[in-house]
């Protein structure tokens, strides 16, 4: 099982459109990557989920209130959650963040339980997302094993690939494909329709998308592209330990909206206005949590049309199976002119004498995708040039 991977340093000299704001990307990739080790320590057998996610909102804004604060030209820049924390458990998929009010507000984490936590910050609408897996109670000497242990190694060994497959003239295919190769090698399966997509300034759900495990459907409908150079992309995998990596909706309240910057639409209800101007001026492009707003029943009622009509979108929460586990990673990796680069930090918690699969990856051509760095060595590169240029002038 593989370390995770060292980051390839970012120089200042890759002064272009990405590059320009690459600090800005990784002054948000540092206070996420504080937040995770600050509630990775309190995921401990007993803790409130309600609580973690809290705690995890309260972090961020604290983290990206203490920097950026002299205006440029002017101008406030703006900063703050690029998304709110989740905490999801197990055979839940993603975006659990309760509210108090939920019943679920009350849900303690036990001794193994499986949990992702997924949160992001921005600083002047460059975001940094970033999602892990932690196993409560695991340590050396009693780490996880079993299906628990094979799907959060598929997951990470499913990320380790990922890096090194979204690079300038590849296809997302290249990723789906492999992402599947992977989660086969631990008998689990991606989970089924799950996006990872390109990002830009304010946004973190661009046009340019790669798919995991999609259906006959999607295949045939969903779009094939290449990255590029200065392209900066937010992967995220996910893997179940269930047979076909399904996922449905269960009785669970969505929290987490988004605003969709391309629809327009005229709101006739008053709360539903004053609602979305609230989400406006408090969340950008970005998605929110009911809880950051106001008045949570007046924001129930008031998004209820934005819905409706397509201005705000969901994130809901969806379940596999139960007595499945569903392991993730989430990533942030700017594609530079020097080579791609991680924009956020390797995970805090994962390491290999913690998770212990008896299974493993046999694939030759995946095996020897993970032994490469993110970016080749100028002096690789000039050797396959030079190769390269050999085997033209002896044909």
């Amino acid at each position: 099982m593989s370390e995770p991977t060292k980051q390839e340093a970012i120089k200042p000299e890759e002064n272009n459109t990405a590059a320009a704001d690459v600090t800005k990307y990784k002054t948000a990739a540092e206070i996420v990557n504080n937040v995770l080790k600050k509630l990775i320590s309190l995921t401990v057998e007993g803790a409130k989920i309600y609580d973690l996610c809290v705690e995890g909102d309260k972090l961020i804004e604290q983290g990206t209130g203490a920097v950026y604060n002299k205006p440029v030209k002017g101008v406030k820049v703006s900063k703050g959650i690029a998304f709110p924390t989740c905490v999801s458990v197990n055979n839940t998929v993603a975006h659990f963040s309760p509210l108090a009010s939920d019943p679920s507000a009350q849900q303690t984490l036990a001794k193994g339980d499986v949990v992702k936590l997924h949160l992001g910050a921005h600083i002047d609408g460059f975001a940094a997302v970033s999602a892990e897996t932690v196993v409560v109670g695991a340590t050396p000497a009693e780490p996880v094993r079993g299906r628990k242990a094979d799907v959060i190694q598929a997951a990470w060994t499913a990320a380790e690939a990922a890096m090194r497959l979204v690079k300038v003239g590849n296809k997302n295919w290249q990723v789906t494909d492999a992402v599947a190769k992977v989660a086969a090698a631990f008998d689990c399966k991606p989970v089924e329709g799950m996006l990872s997509c390109q990002q830009s300034q304010n946004v973190i759900d661009g046009k340019k998308r790669i798919i995991l495990n999609p259906s006959e459907a999607q295949k045939r409908e969903f779009e094939t592209v290449t990255f590029a150079e200065n392209e900066v992309w937010g992967i995220d995998i996910l893997i179940s330990s269930g047979e076909d990596g399904k996922a449905r909706l269960e009785e669970s309240r969505t929290t987490i909206y988004q605003k969709e910057s391309t629809v327009t639409y005229q709101l006739k209800m008053k709360t539903s206005r004053a609602v979305f101007s609230e989400v406006q001026k408090k969340a950008g492009a970005f998605p929110f949590n009911i809880r950051s707003l106001e008045d949570e029943k007046r924001a129930r009622l008031g998004l209820q049309e934005a819905v409706q009509h397509n201005l705000v979108k969901p994130y809901e929460v969806i379940f596999t199976p139960a007595g499945t586990y569903v392991a993730a990673f989430h990533f942030t990796i700017a594609l530079l002119p020097g080579g791609p680069a991680m924009i956020t930090l390797p995970p805090v918690w994962y390491k290999p004498e913690l998770v212990k699969s008896e299974k493993q990856l046999e694939d030759p051509e995946l095996k020897e995708l993970l032994t490469k760095p993110l970016r080749e060595s100028k002096k690789s590169k000039k050797k396959a040039k030079t190769d390269g240029e050999e085997a033209k002038a002896e044909a």
